[in-house]
């Protein structure tokens, strides 16, 4: 009886610092997945050509737009997780005013940024 208790509970222990061992490593590869969409969703506001990112009543060309999103990124740190975090902390709206972030497009027609990154990821996450 004690050698069969000896031994399931051998094999608790051993499952157990398995899980733990893989534990970071899915972490790690779940936070990498999330960072690849961010970088995803950050050059397609970049690139975007003749499209005016609004800001505060201000435009900016998507250089600059990218270029304000990676700075908003650095400074939230560890309150973005995912790329939702990421979406709603950083990339709908000024902090500062509340006002949401909004793109024009050539033809003359305006969305929200929230809507256009959301937009984007559901075409990334079908890839």
């Amino acid at each position: 009886m004690n050698f069969l208790f000896g031994e399931i509970m051998k094999k608790i222990l051993i499952t157990t610092f398995v899980i733990i061992a893989l534990f970071p490593v899915a972490v790690s590869a779940q936070e990498n997945i999330e960072k690849k969409k961010i970088d995803f969703l950050i050059s397609s506001v970049e690139n975007l050509k003749g499209v005016k990112f609004i800001r505060n009543g201000s435009e900016h060309d998507g250089k600059e737009a990218a270029k304000h999103l990676r700075l908003k990124l650095e400074k939230a740190g560890n309150n973005v997780r995912t790329v939702d975090d990421f979406i709603r902390l950083c990339a709908s709206k000024s902090y500062i005013t509340g006002k949401p972030y909004m793109i024009k497009f050539p033809d003359g027609k305006i969305i929200s940024s929230e809507k256009y990154l959301r937009e984007k990821l559901t075409a990334y996450d079908k890839e």
